[in-house]
């Protein structure tokens, strides 16, 4: 059984001017944590990260983002030595029904 309306449309999503709202996701090894979380706080909007932990063997860092800035967000990593293509955006809409249902981040 399901809390969501079957009415809402798949394609609903949060937008605003600069976008619209997703969550992105980015997995690393916990050795590489702390080099992550400083070239995401080189960034000029401010990122509220989450932090996983798959039983040490990697680290997920999860945050809400506009479309917007994703290039940002790319070029950051790029920047600090990761790969800009280990970001995982999933819109923001289903990334809260994924957590509802229960799947992991």
């Amino acid at each position: 059984m399901s809390v969501w309306p079957n009415a809402v449309p798949a394609s609903l999503s949060l937008s605003e001017s600069e976008g619209a709202l997703v969550s992105v996701s980015i997995q690393v090894a916990p050795r590489h944590l702390e080099s992550l979380l400083e070239a995401l706080a080189s960034i000029e909007f401010p990122i509220n990260p989450q932090i996983y932990h798959e039983l040490g063997v990697s680290a997920v860092v999860e945050f809400p983002a506009y479309e917007n800035h994703l290039g940002e967000v790319r070029q950051a990593l790029r920047t600090s030595g990761f790969d800009p293509d280990c970001l995982r955006v999933t819109g923001m809409l289903d990334a809260i029904r994924g957590r509802a249902a229960g799947q992991n981040p």
